[in-house]
């Protein structure tokens, strides 16, 4: 079961409110990983304006598209076609075409300097002006929804609150516009939307379209649904929580299947949160006794991004 948690206290100057929230967030963040969040404050016009300007997008003439292809990048952000990642390497490739963009950073910033993925600019669709701006400010809302689960998830960790604030510094930030096709009828076991996967980063805010594909590995094995409910996004915890609460919090698997009886291309716009590319990722006090030995090896951010890009898009990937 995915929890529906009510947020509005986590942005309330009364400290038992964020508290109340902390305790909820904690149940789930031990459990399954993943919540709803309900009382978020973003308008759901701004959420209906992504969407239509998402199918716009994937409606481009297929030259335009590929003018702006992830592998023309040196961030790795832009457009990818149908079959061109695949998360579950026991799969086939994915059945989803995609489009990746950020916050653009100057040419002269250190980490562009250096080559960081998710540092630079992305490629805007010039034949969409309107579609840079809105975007832009989705992100914006994004950011500080996701600023607040992690003072959150440090309130329920008995960390003060502003703990993780340094590693979010100059963030790893990448929006995805996600188009899935109808799952085709006679398809083999191996053929998702999205193959069975975590995400990588910290937090992952979700908007989902009116139909349902979303999947979530319950603690008993099984797949838990995932639909759509009016009015939340769908939260999930990427890898650094594990690494950074040494087990204690969940980075959940999960994945994506089109079976809509109406035959309809599923929309969904994921918001992917991570600490800066240089921050070391190691557990925090509070999850450090001698009855739970360290379960990970420390890392930066970076190096653990750098890994499942070439985990999950192949050995040859090559940036623009």
């Amino acid at each position: 079961m995915i929890p529906i948690i009510d947020f509005s206290g986590a942005f309330s100057p009364d400290g038992g409110s964020r508290q109340r929230v902390a305790a909820e967030l904690a149940r789930a963040a031990s459990t399954v990983g993943f919540f709803y969040m309900a009382g978020h404050g973003v308008p759901a016009e701004v959420v209906d304006r992504q969407f239509e300007l998402a199918r716009r997008l994937f409606a481009l003439p297929e030259a335009e598209k590929q003018a702006m292809s992830l592998r023309r990048s040196k961030c790795r952000r832009g457009y990818e076609a149908i079959g061109d990642q695949t998360l579950d390497l026991a799969s086939l490739p994915d059945q989803k075409e995609s489009y990746y963009c950020g916050f653009d950073y100057p040419p002269d910033h250190p980490f562009v300097v250096a080559g960081y993925d998710s540092y630079g600019s992305s490629f805007w669709p010039s034949s969409i002006p309107e579609f840079r701006d809105h975007t832009l400010a989705y992100m914006t809302l994004h950011r500080g929804l996701c600023e607040t689960v992690m003072r959150t998830l440090a309130l329920g960790l008995e960390l003060n609150e502003d703990y993780f604030d340094a590693t979010f510094v100059d963030p790893q930030i990448t929006l995805r516009l996600l188009r899935y096709p109808p799952h085709p009828p006679a398809a083999s076991g191996k053929l998702f939307g999205a193959g069975a996967h975590t995400d990588w980063g910290s937090v992952t805010t979700l908007a989902q379209d009116g139909l349902s594909g979303l999947e979530v590995l319950g603690p008993d094995g099984e797949w838990i649904a995932a639909p759509p409910i009016d009015g939340t996004f769908v939260v999930n915890l990427g890898d650094m929580i594990p690494r950074w609460t040494n087990g204690r919090y969940k980075s959940n698997l999960h994945r994506v299947i089109n079976r809509n009886p109406h035959g309809r291309d599923r929309y969904s716009i994921p918001f992917f949160y991570a600490p800066r590319c240089t921050a070391w990722i190691e557990p925090v006090p509070t999850c450090i006794a001698a009855d739970r030995p360290l379960a990970y090896t420390a890392c930066t951010a970076g190096e653990h991004m750098a890994e499942m890009v070439r985990l999950t898009y192949g050995a040859d990937y090559k940036r623009g």
